[in-house]
């Protein structure tokens, strides 16, 4: 038995604690400074509103104050589940600590651009090695147990294959890879292409899409360094399977279909959702544009060309 600290109390932080806790792991969720309140409802209840479901009751549920005191505690294994926005915070917090022999799994997806070069999540922390996890992956769906496999990637792979170990269960499936930029890039653009095949009017229209999106993530994966085998695998294919037929993603995409400019829809239909894909091409979408050809990139340009300066998405094919 190990204990697991769990940092981010959204959905899929909490949705993964059940297979932690299912093999008999000592797991503990602590709170992002802005989760205090869904802390309180989760130590009143174990009642998870985003997830519509109870969490474990033998969870123990801490709010950001706790953090030092529970990394004092060497767990021996770190999970990241803060949304990409809480991940200044938690980097911050942990550059203060040594925890360098604790193993660090994450589970936040991201892809930005500092000093006009791309950069990963896992780049963003310092002086450890880290994990990263992608896949098909609806927190819903692993909250109900139903059968789910991702893949952990770690330049060392033998650490990738330590922490399955830990977490793989009979319906949590666990590939590894030594792939880390290739399946990181994956998981971050994906987003993109689930926004692009969402907006398809007809089935025709989306598989056509989908091809065309799997051309484009190769050339883009194989660019910043990462393999095409993972934008074969469980990180690029079969993430963007899940992320187009629903989700955040794939709602916008389908209103950008219909016509609607971003802002528009974002106001009207999804004001108090975060869109994962319009994020990305905001962060990195100037850059894109700059790197790379329309002629060798249309999907990703139109997209980004409607985001970012709020224009009808229209693809040239």
């Amino acid at each position: 038995m190990s204990k697991i600290l769990i940092i981010g109390a959204g959905a899929m932080g909490s949705a993964f604690s059940f297979p932690c806790v299912d093999n008999g792991h000592t797991v503990s969720i602590i709170g992002s400074p802005l989760e205090n309140k869904t802390i309180d409802e989760l130590k009143k209840n174990y009642y998870h509103q985003v997830l519509s479901c109870n969490l474990p009751k033998n969870i123990n549920f801490l709010k950001a104050d706790k953090l030092q005191d529970e990394l004092k505690n060497n767990p021996d294994l770190l999970v990241i589940g803060v949304n990409s926005k809480g991940i200044n915070w938690i980097t911050k917090e942990l550059e203060s600590t040594n925890f360098s022999n604790t193993p660090l799994l994450l589970l936040t997806k991201g892809l930005s651009v500092q000093n006009n070069k791309y950069v990963l999540l896992t780049d963003k922390f310092k002086n450890v090695e880290i994990t990263a996890v992608a896949g098909p992956c609806l927190a819903k769906d692993l909250s109900k147990k139903n059968k789910t496999a991702v893949v952990l990637a770690n330049k060392n792979i033998n650490k990738a294959n330590e922490i399955s170990k830990l977490i793989k269960t009979s319906y949590y499936f666990v590939e590894t890879s030594d792939d880390l930029i290739g399946i990181e890039v994956c998981a971050a653009i994906k987003n993109f292409y689930s926004m692009i095949i969402g907006s398809a009017n007809e089935l025709n229209t989306a598989a056509f899409l989908l091809n065309k999106s799997i051309i484009e993530m190769n050339k883009f994966v194989k660019f910043l360094g990462g393999s095409e085998k993972s934008v074969y695998g469980l990180a690029g294919l079969g993430d963007l399977y899940v992320s187009s037929a629903g989700g955040r993603n794939s709602k916008m995409g389908r209103l950008l279909g219909k016509g609607h400019l971003y802002t528009e829809a974002k106001a009207k239909f999804m004001p108090n959702e975060t869109i994962e894909g319009a994020e990305l091409a905001m962060d990195i979408g100037k850059k894109v544009l700059k790197d790379f050809r329309q002629k060798d990139f249309p999907l990703m340009h139109a997209l980004i060309d409607a985001i970012c300066n709020n224009k009808k998405f229209t693809i040239k094919w």
